[in-house]
């Protein structure tokens, strides 16, 4: 066989493709190992870290549709639901741990950051003994 009817045949069957793929991937193979240790073993200082038990502080501004209280005075706790019109935040759950309720309302008024004034005239109490 000439090397004429070689390269009508590798021309034929896609050698120009076929021939330089395997060069191309041992090329990509070899730099990636000869990459991967020295990107990984480098030490990487932020400015900005991570701080664990810190909590944060955040401002609801909703509307509030109902403010319901349900008091149960055998267990000692209050549970507060309040629904809201945000679509991602549609339900808000509260529990106290005491049954008075001015201090149920003080709680959801600091929880919520709103006059207590407002919360008394948006809650709803149920009593359960």
């Amino acid at each position: 066989m000439d090397t004429s009817r070689l390269l009508q045949l590798l021309h034929r069957v896609g050698g120009e493709f076929w021939l330089p793929l395997p060069l191309i991937a041992g090329f990509i193979w070899f730099t990636g190992n000869w990459m991967t240790p020295q990107v990984l073993s480098r030490s990487y200082d932020s400015v900005n870290k991570l701080q664990a038990g810190t909590q944060l502080k955040t401002k609801l501004s909703l509307t509030i549709l109902t403010m319901n209280a349900e008091i149960d005075r055998r267990r000692g706790i209050t549970t507060v639901i309040i629904k809201t019109t945000e679509p991602t935040l549609k339900r808000l759950e509260y529990e106290f741990l005491f049954t008075q309720a001015s201090r149920v309302e003080a709680a959801i008024a600091q929880e919520l950051v709103l006059p207590i004034a407002h919360v008394r005239k948006s809650i709803g109490y149920r009593i359960k003994n």
